[in-house]
């Protein structure tokens, strides 16, 4: 058929049209940075998760996250409590240089009384302000624990565009809460004031349990925001924080996620005898928590698919330090640490090496296990390096050559824990050598332990007194890495007073 030249020439033209939209869009999408969302568990220790070695609690989305991307065994938080942690996770410093060293905790319970933690200073470089200079919407959803409205340290102020959920980690105990915060309003929740922590007497009947249920479920609320925070920039480059207050306790879920578990364990009703709210089926209710976590990182991973952004989204999961002591969570019964020593509130193997997970289809090889020694404070330095982005100094190093198989991780002498808090801790990752001091409040001549975690990872063994070598080793590390602490409380190393 012959076309006229006219139609020939329009439909040319159309042609060549396309092909220079189709060639600027791949420009627009090979130049646009990549999506970043870091999820970040609470108390959930090395061994709840399937892939790391959990029996009783079922996990198939993060199990498959790790699959289909690269699991990290030597991985450790910065700090083995909530708030320092979170510190160290946004500024890339660790314990002994971090202006957050504990959990200095104001204000009250009660919703009149909420004071948060000791919050952020003003001047506080965070992963997130770095991110929003480079381009980035940013948004947190879940616990901040950093600064609530009115001070310094709140989420907008401190480089997030967007904020919701709880400011108040104490607020953080009840999945019930009256309110959550959006931004620097209050968003009422169709639930009732409760004292979560109010001590039961007599008979633990369903109205005792009852009490702790509500309507609006705390977890709930935050996946509804963030889908919508996903919809609202997915055609921009976003860092998404997402940290979960689960499986903190309360022990507190909806009743229908308790059904997978009902009857498989033999355990008996919680009374509140060690803080946080009475419970019937503590075992079920702890692992239902999990497996709650578990569906939300699903739904994330399929709503990023669902967009069409996987190929330019990497996600990240973690905790914030090891299994917890009290509230009715039995560690012992789940093996929640793997096996290792300790747990939160303790610089031992359990209380913070954690879970490390990261998928990027296409960037990262899936089904890797890395065994290369890494802390939440590279996470400055790996999230810049991710988005191209020059990181200002820190405490950490670049993970991206461990996620993308490019080069090697630059090599590091040691890892530094310094935790003021349950006595005064400090321990120093060093080589396959870990050295722990405790007590250092009452004796800042506290003795070093010494275990060999290659051979030892339960550190069972003290080896302290064949290598009075490393034991100098490590009391040069401490004399180099510590800064005098921002409080009287958190000097543990070198006070000029008696605490």
């Amino acid at each position: 058929m012959n076309l006229p030249f006219k139609t020939i020439e329009l439909r040319g033209g159309c042609l060549l049209c396309c092909l220079l939209i189709g060639f600027f869009t791949a420009c627009q999408n090979k130049e646009r940075k990549p999506n970043i969302i870091y999820i970040y568990a609470d108390d959930l220790g090395y061994g709840e998760l399937g892939v790391y070695g959990q029996e009783k609690i079922k996990t198939p989305h993060l199990d498959q996250l790790a699959q289909e991307g690269i699991r990290f065994t030597h991985h450790y938080t910065s700090a083995p409590v909530c708030a320092p942690a979170r510190c160290m996770l946004m500024t890339g410093r660790h314990s002994g240089h971090s202006f957050i060293r504990g959990n200095y905790e104001l204000g009250g319970f009660a919703d009149d009384q909420e004071g948060g933690q000791m919050p952020l200073p003003e001047n506080a470089l965070t992963v997130a302000k770095v991110l929003q200079q480079a381009g980035y919407k940013t948004g947190i959803i879940g616990k901040w624990g950093l600064g609530v409205t009115g001070t310094s340290g709140h989420p907008n102020r401190q480089g997030f565009d967007y904020f919701y959920g709880y400011l108040d980690q104490k607020q953080a105990h009840n999945y019930y809460p009256t309110h959550l915060w959006e931004n620097e309003q209050w968003d009422t929740l169709q639930n009732p004031s409760i004292v979560v922590h109010r001590k039961i007497e007599g008979d633990l009947t369903d109205e005792v349990f009852d009490y702790y249920k509500s309507q609006d479920y705390a977890i709930d609320k935050m996946r509804e925001k963030t889908k919508a925070f996903i919809e609202r920039h997915k055609d921009e480059p976003f860092f998404l924080y997402l940290p979960s207050t689960i499986p903190h306790v309360s022990l507190q879920v909806p009743d229908g996620e308790l059904e997978p578990y009902l009857g498989k364990f033999d355990e008996q009703p919680y009374g509140s005898e060690k803080g946080y709210a009475a419970t019937k089926y503590p075992l079920s209710t702890y692992a239902a928590m999990i497996s709650y976590l578990d569906k939300q990182v699903g739904e994330v991973v399929a709503y990023i698919k669902e967009l069409g952004l996987e190929e330019n989204t990497v996600i990240m999961f973690s905790s914030d330090n090891g299994p917890t002591f009290n509230g009715g969570v039995d560690r012992e019964f789940f093996n929640s640490t793997g096996g290792l020593r300790g747990g939160k509130g303790e610089v031992y193997e359990g209380g913070i090496r954690v879970p490390f997970i990261a998928r990027w289809p296409g960037k990262i090889t899936s089904g890797q296990v890395s065994d290369v020694v890494s802390v939440q404070y590279d996470m400055m330095a790996t999230l810049c390096d991710i988005a191209g982005v020059e990181a200002p100094p820190n405490d950490g190093i670049s993970l991206w050559p461990a996620f993308s198989g490019q080069g090697k991780v630059t090599p590091r002498d040691y890892l530094y824990f310094e935790f003021p808090e349950r006595g005064g801790q400090v321990a120093i990752r060093f080589q396959k050598y870990k050295g722990v001091k405790t007590g250092l409040k009452n004796n800042p001549n506290s003795p070093w332990q010494l275990y060999d975690l290659e051979s030892d990872t339960k550190e069972e063994y003290d080896i302290a007194a064949q290598h009075p070598d490393i034991l100098q080793k490590m009391d040069s590390i401490v004399k180099s890495e510590h800064w005098s602490a921002t409080i009287r409380e958190w000097e543990i190393i070198d006070p000029k007073f008696n605490l």
